[in-house]
């Protein structure tokens, strides 16, 4: 038996009834790859530019009120510390939030920009959890971390299901492979509640694949101290958790890794393609499908799951 809160499809299915009012219904656009149709999900459209504010919603809904005037601290290279933030000055809770000081400029200054207090922290030498567990015990708050939560996992979730709406309301057929971005597995797992009957392939960059190493070996792998740099920061989770490690490993999912070449290519052609704007992170999901990492069966769905890159960056990476 698990020491830990199960998450099940009910619990997605609830999520998505709570948090309906709070989120915007990203698009589900038809694409095409060497001839084959697939569907890009636009997360990357979502209120604060990512699929985080669903979870962050979920959490921070089912505070009870003595909870919500202590506060929240979570801890986020930029796209959760947003939707915390977001979601947090919606309810008028105050939040705090443990941000490296290496993530991108336009991320703290989102997060700072609705309200949110940011606390900064070396990401090579400091422990964010210990460091916002610190602040919260200091202060009476409730940490919300970033996919270590049932109540998390159940909100990203709600892409997957949303998903499956969207399809049907394209008379195409059910999902079969939905390819995501993956750093801690919030995202992943929540989708693989959400739809059951798809196949779900994750996507890391390399260096920073430590699900699909603990998938490989049955048991939570660490990123290695020696993880190369990367552009996709919002990827750059060094330990998975059990919740959702076991969801994906009970799923059978699988997993690839993408050079920063293919995250390159992948945002440019985001860009000329589709003119969206997507971040090296959440373009890696894509950059599988275009680098023939994945294989494309019918009704393939590639997450595209954050869209909050510096402008400076995303010129340079298109040109």
């Amino acid at each position: 038996m698990a020491d830990y809160p199960q998450v099940t499809r009910d619990d997605v299915l609830a999520a998505a009834k709570r948090i309906a009012d709070d989120i915007v219904r990203t698009p589900l656009i038809e694409a095409e790859i060497r001839g084959h149709r697939v569907w890009l999900k636009c997360e990357s459209l979502q209120t604060g530019g990512a699929f985080k504010l669903r979870g962050a919603t979920n959490r921070l809904l089912q505070l009870s009120e003595d909870e919500r005037r202590r506060g929240v601290v979570a801890f986020s290279s930029g796209n959760h510390a947003q939707g915390v933030a977001i979601a947090a000055a919606r309810l008028s809770i105050k939040a705090i939030i443990v941000m490296p000081s290496d993530a991108p400029i336009k991320k703290i200054e989102g997060t700072r920009a609705q309200g949110a207090d940011v606390v900064l922290y070396d990401r090579r030498t400091e422990d964010r959890v210990a460091l916002a567990e610190r602040i919260a015990a200091d202060h009476g708050s409730v940490v919300v971390p970033s996919f270590d939560d049932p109540h998390i996992v159940a909100g990203q979730g709600t892409v997957g299901l949303e998903l499956q709406t969207q399809l049907a309301e394209a008379n195409a057929g059910a999902a079969q492979r939905i390819v995501i971005c993956c750093g801690g597995g919030g995202l992943s797992a929540g989708i693989a509640l959400a739809c059951p009957e798809a196949a779900i392939t994750i996507v890391e960059p390399q260096g920073w694949d430590d699900m699909r190493a603990s998938l490989d070996c049955g048991h939570i792998v660490p990123v290695a101290k020696t993880a190369p740099a990367t552009l996709c920061d919002a990827l750059q989770t060094p330990l998975v958790s059990p919740i959702t490690f076991d969801i994906l490993h009970n799923r059978g999912a699988d997993a690839v890794s993408v050079s920063e070449m293919e995250v390159v290519d992948a945002v440019r052609w985001a860009w000329f393609e589709h003119r969206l704007v997507v971040e090296p992170g959440g373009a890696v999901a894509l950059a599988a499908l275009l680098a023939e990492k994945v294989e494309i069966v019918p009704e393939t769905v590639a997450i595209l799951s954050g869209g909050n890159i510096d402008p400076d960056l995303h010129s340079k990476l298109v040109r």
